[in-house]
């Protein structure tokens, strides 16, 4: 049995509410559950509700175990504190080229690593990859 933490979706049309469940993989999404971990509420009221919370031990426990989150788990767990960030790649604009390079985040703008290594697949359309010069020494 393959455990996911994934979200269960909750309250009427147009306003969504979501509950934070460990559930069976192959359950549906809002089925049978094993254990409730938390909420998330992405519309937080104009009194400035919560938005979301978390019992930290159980998601712990749960990730020690083997449990796999989902993508929009994974980036409430981020934002918690709990995981590393997931990976993320921005694009140029749609149906271009991708960038490749990490981006950060928080602000969402694409990282400058110095001294890193990036793969770069000169076989994609549009990947016009510059050939290094020689550097003459005199």
């Amino acid at each position: 049995m393959v455990v996911r933490i994934r979200l269960a979706r909750f309250g009427c049309r147009n306003r969504p509410f979501y509950r934070v469940m460990a559930a069976d993989s192959r359950s549906p999404r809002d089925g049978k559950h094993l254990e409730v971990l938390g909420y998330y509420n992405p519309l937080p009221g104009q009194d400035g509700g919560k938005r979301m919370g978390l019992k930290f031990d159980r998601v712990k426990y749960w990730l020690s175990v083997g449990a796999q989150p989902s993508d929009p788990v994974q980036r409430i767990l981020f934002r918690a504190g709990l995981l590393p960030p997931p990976p993320m790649l921005a694009m140029a604009r749609k149906g271009g080229p991708r960038d490749r390079r990490p981006i950060h985040p928080m602000t969402g703008k694409p990282l400058d690593l110095e001294g890193v290594t990036i793969v770069d697949d000169s076989n994609a359309p549009g990947g016009d990859a510059e050939e290094p010069k020689d550097e003459v020494t005199s």
